[in-house]
């Protein structure tokens, strides 16, 4: 018998008794986590708080549990999956570290510098952990810059280590075949990834400036000249200076005159004046540059001057009472210049810049001087000659060597191999042809229309095709704007004029019947109404067209009890032959029925004869 380790007494109902002090009664811990491992604990307490012993098990009972293979029981241990290899040229492809860094060079051979700081970016390669040195490109520095050290292993110490991610940092000195590289920034990137592996990184740096590159940046010294005029002055002042202005000349009085354009040039630095020409591609005109050549230009002669011929006279300061100056030429004023009037409409902006720093002007907007051309005019198509379709005669009309007409090619590709076929009868006051008839085939991907008559036997009339595949016109649309028939105008009833020949559609396919149930909107109710009226004369269901068939039905409901009221009235009235005959008058396809209008008219007459 099993004792009670507690109050010394057997295991037996009623010799056990409850603790009333005890509140706890979960088990102890025995899992925990040291250094990131699961580690098994032995339990220490029991359930209750009670303090375990540390043998609990005798010797005999500790070999039997050692001997017991837990194989045998659980069956062989599942091993953990191993983690996929990812190899470093996969996880840091394309992954750099990026550090700015400067150097100090020795200058011995210059008097203005004697060292210069010169600036670069070191990319470390954390695939293969390779660097590379690159110096930003300067223009015209005179010094071979760029790739100072190509991507490759660099040496640490002469033992034979290289350098590694770990040993980069900001505010250190690197050496690398004898030059001395100060790091001072890095990129963010760097800085997450070398925080993310525990470096702590030193504060970032200022980057160092080369003094001869900040003393050449000084604004060039300026030398005060006396403010007396002298021609040199103004030829060192104003030396390739130009004032561009942008003038046209307006001879359209004169016949055969022209607006012409041309641009003038003053030069600041001896105040002469030179006039070129603007051409254009195709103008018809020899591609002269000039039409006057650089020379000072007289804006006032003298009184003598003015009755001598110009062509052979010399013009100096003593025939020229003032000459032309940038004061003259202001945009929107008429300039005259040796009898020509030009009229300045626009300038450069340098010559915008001069006359607001000389002058004060600086208004200087641009004139519009371009005509307004006449409004195109609308080419009117020649009416068509009734040839081919109305689109593609018009193509003649557009160009020389016409194209064909664009096809709504998203459509041709939904409606491929889509046609929809109709049995029609042709309407014609001959006898013969009242027997024949036709396959009208609709095909949707280019909404054209071909014609075939079945071959009949001994009839006399030769079958096969009747009408190629074509648009055909509306009788009531004009030829500027034609409508073509559609899907939508071919019904059982309907009548279809083919170029000056009407025929009856009589009957339509299967596949007829299925594309107007699924485009049911595209049809008109008289349409939706005939497919009904057919099938019921044929003793079969009609197609459900959307909400047609009840609207349909009622309406036959009220007309069939209006008949069947008129039938008791007119069943012994001695006229009712006579009402037989002229329903079959109006009966033309002998199909034993009358629309509704019809039966009304047909029976006003009676009545009122």
């Amino acid at each position: 018998m099993v004792s009670n380790p507690v109050h010394g007494l057997p295991l037996l109902p009623g010799a056990s008794f409850k603790d009333s002090t005890k509140t706890s009664f979960h088990r102890c811990q025995t899992l925990g986590y040291r250094n990131g491992y699961a580690v098994i604990q032995r339990p220490t307490f029991g359930i209750g708080g009670d303090r375990l012993q540390v043998n609990q098990l005798s010797q005999a009972e500790l070999e039997e549990l050692a001997n017991k293979a837990p194989i045998l029981t659980y069956g062989q241990p599942r091993q953990a999956p191993r983690t996929d290899f990812v190899p470093a040229h996969v996880a840091f492809d394309k992954k750099v570290l990026k550090f700015d860094a400067y150097f100090r060079e020795d200058v011995p051979i210059s008097t203005e510098e004697h060292y210069r700081i010169r600036q670069v970016n070191i990319y470390y390669y954390l695939e293969d952990d390779s660097m590379s040195i690159i110096e930003p490109i300067v223009e015209n520095s005179g010094m071979p810059q760029g790739k100072l050290i190509k991507r490759q292993r660099l040496a640490k110490n002469d033992v034979g280590d290289h350098y590694h991610w770990k040993d980069l940092n900001r505010g250190i000195n690197i050496t690398i075949y004898g030059r001395t590289f100060r790091i001072v920034d890095c990129d963010r990137f760097t800085q997450v990834f070398l925080e993310s592996q525990g470096i702590e990184l030193n504060p970032p740096e200022k980057m160092v400036l080369d003094p001869y590159t900040e003393l050449r940046k000084q604004p060039v010294r300026k030398y005060v000249t006396p403010s007396d005029f002298d021609q040199l002055k103004q030829f060192l002042t104003y030396d390739k200076q130009v004032l561009r202005f942008y003038a046209i000349w307006d001879d359209t009085d004169s016949m055969f005159g022209e607006c012409r354009t041309y641009i003038i040039h003053y030069y600041l630095m001896d105040d002469t004046v030179e006039i070129r020409e603007v051409h254009v591609r195709n103008d018809g005109r020899d591609p002269f540059p000039l039409l006057m050549n650089r020379q000072h230009m007289p804006k006032v002669l003298a009184e003598n001057a003015k009755n001598f011929p110009q062509c052979v006279l010399e013009i100096s300061d003593q025939e020229v009472l003032e000459w032309y100056t940038a004061k003259d030429f202001i945009v929107g004023k008429p300039l005259t210049i040796l009898g020509r009037t030009f009229f300045i409409y626009d300038c450069d902006p340098f010559t915008r810049q001069y006359y607001k720093e000389k002058f004060g002007i600086s208004d200087l907007p641009r004139i519009d001087v371009s005509k307004q051309e006449p409004p195109p005019v609308k080419q009117e198509l020649p009416p068509y000659n009734g040839y081919g379709l109305v689109e593609d005669s018009a193509q003649n009309c557009f160009a020389l060597i016409p194209k064909a007409p664009k096809k709504d090619v998203i459509k041709m590709l939904i409606n491929d191999n889509k046609v929809l076929r109709y049995l029609a009868a042709l309407e014609s006051p001959i006898p013969e042809d009242k027997d024949r008839r036709f396959i009208f085939s609709y095909f949707l991907a280019t909404d054209m229309i071909s014609i075939f008559e079945p071959p009949v036997r001994n009839s006399g009339i030769i079958g096969g095709k009747y009408l190629g595949r074509t648009k055909v016109v509306k009788p009531l649309s004009t030829a500027d704007n034609p409508v073509y028939y559609g899907p939508d105008d071919f019904f059982i009833g309907a009548v279809i004029d083919v170029f000056g020949h009407r025929f009856t559609i009589l009957d339509i396919d299967e596949y007829v019947v299925k594309y107007m149930e699924s485009n049911a909107a595209q049809y008109s109710p008289e349409a939706l109404s005939s497919i009904q009226n057919h099938f019921r004369k044929q003793g079969a269901p009609g197609p459900e067209l959307e909400n047609k068939q009840a609207k349909e039905d009622a309406s036959v409901q009220e007309l069939e009890a209006l008949i069947e009221t008129i039938q008791k009235q007119l069943k012994d009235h001695s006229c009712k032959d006579n009402i037989r005959e002229t329903f079959q008058v109006y009966d033309k396809e002998a199909t034993g029925y009358v629309d509704k209008e019809t039966f009304f008219k047909v029976v006003n007459q009676d009545v009122l004869s």
